[in-house]
């Protein structure tokens, strides 16, 4: 009756009741005796697989209730069921199989250690080919699940370790029944397929690889049955990439002539459109090169053998179609290429000198394929393509760039070189006119190299960028690979001044561009930030196309927000008397346009207009930086060591009053405030010092968002005073006044409940970390209660989320640190600091690793700063029965204690016996 309640009754509730009860059942002692009833050919599948379920149970949890005069008459039945099963249902059969494994690694070192031979005496024979394939079927399945069944059991390493090798033992008897069972003409798909599956589990057990030859030979002949390929593949795949190369090189190289000799099947599946297939050998192949490459290149008297198996892999590299339209193969063989590089140059150097003569000139064809491959399709095709097929081959193209950056190091200047010439004569050889699929894929390479390696000694980068106007770009592709690899040139052209004016005149040019947007916006904005110091004569063409890009509104909000970063970037080299002009005649039409918004209705249109606009200011100011120096700037330098008012300053104290009338209205939208936020704190982390004139203003302006209406910036930015003021006695009392607000109003909140507030809670915790950190005397003032913060802390313990918890901890291994320099603090700990410990043990009990380490830190660090509070309280926290949980003995309670309390070095230590404890506290351990 409960079973059918489990299966078939539609209310939740009452599975959920017959799901316990029926867990309370196979844990009775009944279940040895229900199973077998459940398991009667009368009933339908799902009640026998819960009997089969049971016995599993029973054997592998409570096998001890069982008396040992009872053992093997309960392996003959079970025995019989897996007989009488054999022709389905399979769950029911794997069941049982599963069930038999368990009894035979209860058994299999004592009372049963012929286990495996009698096994295969029990289920060989049956009259009639089918009826054969039946038992050999079970006999198999039971094969299967026996090392698996090892691998899942709770096991002492010990216990572990004998019973793997007794099974490995058996292997070389099994071998042969298994090859035979394969070699049968008769014998059906399924059976063959589950001797493949035999292999595969077995060899998890690490079994002799020269006794498995046979097998494996007889899983590639299988490669040649369609309905048996996949499975060989895998079997295949998993015996090649499970081995220890070092203790089989004479099986690899075996294997490696039967893997080239699939080289036939691989060029008629590619001939044939055949992905499946071209895709399963090239797997096997890239296995045995990436997993057995450094074995194999140091068996120096076979190096032909494996160059064979290396132009089959370069072949899998260079399938013909486009990724991953007309194949998906060449992405698996990537990575080996890394391999094959790195075990090269880590040979000694006679091996490393041989084989790179070998294997250079395979790297530069190499390169040609992975650009052949990277090459975009025509137009109309690549039309056809869904928006998934093109994502996935720009995944594809960044995997290629990372490959070309990394065959760099191998090649050398000479690569460089290399597509240069052919960049060139492409250009230039008007006979045979090249495709911009050509031109572009030469470009990416250039790109792809440039954008991570150093190329300022390379002599090509002239001649690469004198080309480049040369190139007509009647391909969005190709103007966009133009534009990126200019960018990744930018490093290279500020050493190079020279080359800017030629190289600005074209990104300018293509800036006013929409489709173009990404790629020219990120080039220009590059250029601004490394070639800065040499862009003063340049500074008035950059500025008025980018103010005309950026009224017109052509660029998508985040590429507007780029522009004005590349801004902050070039007035930063500018003489302060110039950059206030350009500044004001910069911002002006955002300004007006945020007085026309703070004079209308709020609405959505005007609050994304807000938002845009803020955006833009905090990126600018993101980098304005006036304070940076770069060589040649001597008179820029001079200057801005004189006494000045920053001209950012002067711009902030300007649109100061406009910023917070838009704020009294957009009070409770939480994008606005964050924007608004966002243009003081970027501001306030180039300014720093130079903020001061505007400490007090903000400081009133954080108090009136939060009164009005409590928000997780105003926090961070009030954090960021912090941070920045914290040695300023001339500007700190406002921030002191600001902070006793802040923390009033959040204590309000949490005892209201805060509970909808979780980021309020974790900005609270970090801003109260960040005051202890810098400037722990705030709370020997009589405003500031260090109690209220404690108290808060504690309960945002209780919070589900991540970061509100980690921020919880931060706080309290720092305001721990303090228990000696801030009285408030040892008062507050010597009278609720069980409580805390409480919290901490209860949070402990029920949290998986992610927040363990951080828990663990602030009992390292009441360990550490206050160890004799600790072992008065600890004990006492761990006192009350069934806490923190009901699993733990006294006796592990006091052993948690003593560990704890020894441990004032070592933070990783106090962290596994938190760990150790919490898994016990689970029930883990």
């Amino acid at each position: 009756m409960a079973l059918q309640q489990l299966y078939y009754d539609p209310d939740m509730a009452q599975k959920n009741v017959a799901q316990e009860w029926l867990t309370q059942a196979q844990a009775s002692p009944q279940a040895w005796h229900f199973c077998w009833a459940l398991l009667s050919p009368d009933k339908v599948p799902e009640i026998q697989f819960f009997g089969a379920s049971t016995l599993h149970t029973k054997i592998s949890r409570h096998w001890t209730d069982l008396p040992a005069e009872q053992h093997e008459s309960l392996r003959s039945q079970l025995i019989a069921q897996v007989g009488h099963f054999s022709c389905g249902p399979k769950m029911v059969l794997t069941r049982l199989c599963v069930a038999l494994a368990s009894l035979i690694l209860h058994t299999l070192l004592d009372s049963w250690t012929t286990a495996v031979p009698d096994l295969l005496r029990a289920f060989q024979g049956g009259e009639g080919s089918a009826e054969v394939d039946i038992r050999y079927q079970a006999l198999l399945e039971v094969l299967v699940v026996l090392p698996e069944e090892l691998q899942t059991r709770k096991l002492s390493a010990e216990r572990r370790a004998q019973l793997q090798s007794a099974l490995t033992r058996e292997w070389s008897s099994l071998c042969p029944l298994l090859r035979q069972i394969l070699r049968r003409e008769e014998a059906a798909g399924p059976v063959k397929e589950r001797v493949l599956r035999c292999l595969v589990s077995w060899l998890a057990l690490d079994v002799d690889l020269g006794e498995s030859e046979g097998l494996l030979q007889d899983s590639f002949t299988l490669l040649r049955e369609p309905e048996l390929f996949d499975t060989a593949v895998e079997t295949i795949v998993s015996t090649i990439s499970q081995h220890d190369s070092q203790r089989f090189a004479d099986s690899l190289l075996k294997m490696l002539p039967q893997v080239l000799a699939l080289q036939e099947q691989l060029t008629k599946a590619v001939q044939d459109r055949d992905m499946e297939t071209s895709h399963g050998i090239c797997r096997i192949a890239v296995a045995l090169g990436e997993t057995h490459c450094r074995a194999l290149l140091e068996q120096v008297d076979h190096w032909q053998g494996f160059q064979a198996l290396v132009n089959m892999i370069l072949s899998c590299t260079g399938m013909p179609g486009h990724y991953p339209v007309d194949e998906t193969s060449s992405s698996l063989t990537l990575t080996f290429w890394y391999t094959l590089q790195d075990d090269i140059m880590s040979l000694d150097t006679e091996k490393q000198t041989l084989y790179l003569q070998v294997y250079r000139p395979l790297y530069f064809q190499l390169v040609e394929v992975l650009l052949h491959k990277a090459r975009f399709p025509s137009d109309p095709d690549f039309a056809l393509w869904s928006a998934d097929d093109k994502e996935q081959f720009r995944i594809y193209r960044v995997d290629i760039s990372d490959t070309l950056m990394y065959v760099y190091e191998l090649l050398g200047p000479e690569l460089l070189r290399n597509l240069y010439d052919k960049l060139g004569v492409m250009l230039t050889d008007k006979t045979h006119p090249s495709s911009w699929q050509d031109i572009e894929a030469l470009l990416f390479g250039f790109q792809s190299i440039a954008e991570t390696v150093d190329i300022s000694y390379s002599d090509v980068i002239p001649g690469l960028l004198g080309l480049i106007p040369l190139i007509t770009a009647d391909s969005i592709h190709l103007a966009e690979t133009i534009m990126l690899t200019i960018g990744s040139l930018a490093e290279w052209l500020a050493d190079h001044p020279l080359m800017l004016p030629g190289v600005l005149r074209l990104v300018l040019q293509t800036l006013s561009n929409a489709d173009l947007s990404v790629a020219t916006v990120s080039t220009l904005k590059r250029i601004c930030r490394e070639c800065r110091h040499s862009l003063r004569p340049h500074a008035n063409d950059i500025l008025t196309a980018l103010q005309e890009v950026l009224v017109k509104q052509i660029h998508k909000s985040t590429q507007s927000m780029w522009l004005m970063q590349a801004l902050g970037y070039l007035l930063s080299s500018l003489p302060d008397e110039e950059v206030l002009g350009k500044l004001l005649s910069l911002l002006s039409p955002h300004i007006q346009q945020l007085e026309r918004l703070a004079n209308e209705m709020p609405s959505p249109a005007s609050k994304l207009s807000t938002v845009h606009i803020l955006g833009l200011l905090s990126s600018l100011f993101s980098t304005l930086d006036l304070n940076a120096q770069g060589e040649g700037q001597e008179d820029v330098r001079a200057a801005r060591s004189q006494p000045r008012t920053n001209p950012v300053v002067v711009v902030l104290q300007q649109v100061f009053p406009l910023i917070q009338n838009l704020l009294s209205k957009w009070v409770k939208e939480a994008e606005v405030v964050k924007a608004a936020c966002a243009v003081f704190e970027k501001s306030l982390k180039t300014l720093i010092r130079d903020f001061a004139p505007l400490v007090s203003q903000l400081c009133e302006l954080i108090g009136q968002l939060f009164s009005a209406y409590p928000q997780a910036c105003a926090l961070d930015l009030t954090g960021q005073l912090v941070h920045v003021f914290a040695c300023e006695k001339e500007h700190f009392p406002p921030i002191t006044a600001l902070l006793e607000l802040v923390t009033s109003i959040t204590m309000s909140m949490f005892q209201h409940g805060a509970r909808d507030h979780p980021d309020v809670a974790d900005s609270f915790m970090q801003l109260h970390t960040q005051v202890l950190k810098r400037k722990a005397d705030v709370y020997l003032s009589e405003g500031l209660d260090v109690k209220v913060v404690f108290y808060c802390g504690i309960l945002s313990f209780k919070f589900p989320e991540t970061p509100t918890v980690k921020a919880t901890c931060s706080l309290f291994t720092e305001l721990i640190s303090h228990c000696e320099d801030v009285p408030a603090v040892r008062e507050v700990l010597q009278e609720d600091g069980l409580l805390l410990l409480q919290t901490l043990l209860e949070a402990v009990s029920g949290q998986s690793c992610s927040l363990l380490e951080l828990l663990s830190e602030v009992f390292f660090s009441m360990s550490r700063h206050c160890p004799s509070l600790l072992s008065l309280q600890l004990r006492d926290a761990l006192q009350p029965p069934g806490f923190p949980s009901a699993l733990l003995t006294p006796e592990q309670k006091e052993h948690f204690c003593q560990q704890i309390l020894r441990e004032q070095v070592s933070k990783w230590k106090v962290r596994d016996v938190v760990k150790d404890f919490s898994l016990l506290c689970r029930g883990l351990q």
